[in-house]
């Protein structure tokens, strides 16, 4: 495998949908049909879905998004103020964590794998075991 092809999200309500993916998290839409729409949000392809259903999850579960270099601080007041908050941030880096209008749960966050990685050889968590250049690192 290369990566992640694409993201597939169920929703209730397609014009809802897209006008919160395309006007707050400034989502590409590339496609529309009557069932469902691809938008791109940076490189990743993200399918919205038409569906009568939502099976809302109760776990941990969620998609993690990525802003654009210098941008996190104001999109993440925007998302603050106009969406809801599913969970404080507890991880390295900072997040905001939020529900889009059918219950997914989606985070803003600012940093990357390297950056999650540098802070746990810093803070070493009990029984965690990082994998890196130099072998396998015990906490």
């Amino acid at each position: 495998m290369t990566g992640v092809n694409h993201v597939t999200l169920a929703v209730l309500d397609l014009d809802r949908s897209v006008i919160f993916y395309t006007d707050l998290l400034g989502a590409r839409l590339r496609a529309r049909w009557p069932d469902g729409a691809y938008l791109t949000l940076g490189d990743l392809w993200l399918c919205l879905e038409l569906t009568v259903h939502m099976s809302p999850r109760e776990d941990d579960s969620h998609l993690a998004l990525s802003a654009a270099p210098g941008s996190f601080d104001p999109l993440a007041r925007r998302i603050r103020s106009e969406t809801r908050i599913w969970k404080e941030n507890r991880s390295e880096g900072a997040s905001v964590y939020f529900l889009d209008p059918d219950g997914h749960r989606l985070e803003l966050h600012n940093g990357t794998l390297a950056s999650r990685l540098a802070h746990y050889r810093c803070h070493p968590v009990d029984g965690m075991e990082i994998f890196g250049d130099t072998g396998t690192e015990r906490s």
